[in-house]
């Protein structure tokens, strides 16, 4: 009969024992290396976050642009609603009251008779005379509530349509909120991964970057813009002229902080600061950068005027408010306040002068 025991197993010498140690402890660090090397992210320098920074603030200012003419619309739809909501109500007052009323001829006319046949009025009326008297009311009541129903149904009608708009009107609305939820979540996530990265930067190499959008110094001579601060006399343009004003608000904005989305008083972001400093002064613009570059005369760099609006970026995502000698006051991002700085400061995209 065959054996079935299994064979002894050679016990490792004390040679084999220490290679097969020293081939799993390398197979292990080994591993290990590859490990660390597919998750550790590369160490970024400071000149690298600041530019990822940058770009990052620059992506939060266009989503806060569509998110400024999103919510723009959502109001106006908003508003429309409110109208629309109103108008009906009146409407269904109105129609209220014109069913009330045909509700009233028809009984009086029921009262008078008017379901009986003219024989049978006449037989019981006290006299001719009450006969015609009740069968010329009753004429002129049949006619009030032909026209009567005609307007109840008439009513009736637009009081529906009315309906209709409003529930297409509220439709609107709710896209256009979900539109500016959508744009203030982009420019949110943006804005904390900024922060994450500027944490990465040590106390020294954040200040340098925060030293990059200081208020610039005027420049020198007799001829020199405001100096830079809250501080700051305005430079104006012809003394009481509208663009005066809008400048002089500006400068009285100056060191108030950037919120994105804010139109002031307390805090402004790009397109909120310009559109204050002219709606002080008397003129409305529109709220974001791309209508606000539209809403006046277009003019060259070389022929700016105190009061002219500044755009920058390919996607004329950020504006200021010219204030003569090269220099704007602008709402330059978050974290930062209203300030003075050079037109040439960022990539320039036009000029407007609102009219």
């Amino acid at each position: 009969m065959a054996s079935h025991r299994k064979p002894r197993q050679r016990p490792l010498s004390g040679g084999t024992v220490r290679t097969a140690a020293t081939l799993a402890l390398a197979g292990a660090a080994t591993a290990t290396a590859f490990e660390g090397t597919s998750q550790a992210e590369p160490r970024q320098t400071p000149a690298q976050v600041k530019a990822e920074v940058d770009r990052l603030y620059e992506e939060a200012e266009a989503s806060t642009e569509r998110y400024n003419g999103a919510k723009e619309k959502a109001d106006e739809a908003e508003r429309a609603l409110k109208d629309l909501r109103d108008e009906t109500a009146r409407r269904a007052d109105r129609l209220n009251s014109a069913r009330s009323a045909l509700g009233s001829l028809a009984a009086s006319q029921y009262r008078l008779g008017g379901t009986l046949g003219a024989a049978v009025r006449l037989a019981t009326a006290d006299s001719p005379q009450e006969y015609l008297a009740q069968a010329s009311f009753i004429a002129r009541t049949g006619v009030r509530n032909a026209a009567g129903v005609s307007s109840v149904r008439r009513r009736l009608d637009e009081v529906g349509r009315m309906r209709d708009e409003a529930a297409g009107r509220l439709a609107e609305l709710r896209s256009r909120q979900a539109e500016v939820a959508g744009h203030k979540a982009d420019v949110e996530d943006k804005l904390e991964a900024a922060r994450r990265l500027l944490a990465k930067l040590t106390a020294e190499e954040r200040a340098a970057y925060e030293a990059r959008s200081a208020p610039a110094a005027a420049p020198a001579g007799p001829a020199a813009g405001p100096a830079a601060g809250p501080q700051s006399a305005p430079l104006p343009p012809a003394d009481g002229s509208r663009a005066a004003q809008a400048v002089a608000f500006a400068h009285g904005a100056v060191g108030k902080p950037y919120v994105w989305g804010a139109t002031g008083p307390g805090s402004f972001d790009c397109s909120g600061l310009t559109q204050a400093a002219w709606r002080s002064a008397g003129v409305s613009l529109p709220r974001t950068t791309y209508t606000q570059i539209n809403a006046g005369r277009r003019v060259s760099r070389d022929r700016l005027a105190p009061g002219d609006l500044v755009f920058f970026y390919s996607g004329v995502t950020h504006v200021g408010l010219y204030i003569g000698n090269g220099q704007m006051i602008h709402a330059p991002r978050p974290g930062s306040t209203v300030r003075v700085a050079p037109v040439d400061s960022m990539p320039w995209a036009g000029a407007s002068r609102p009219a």
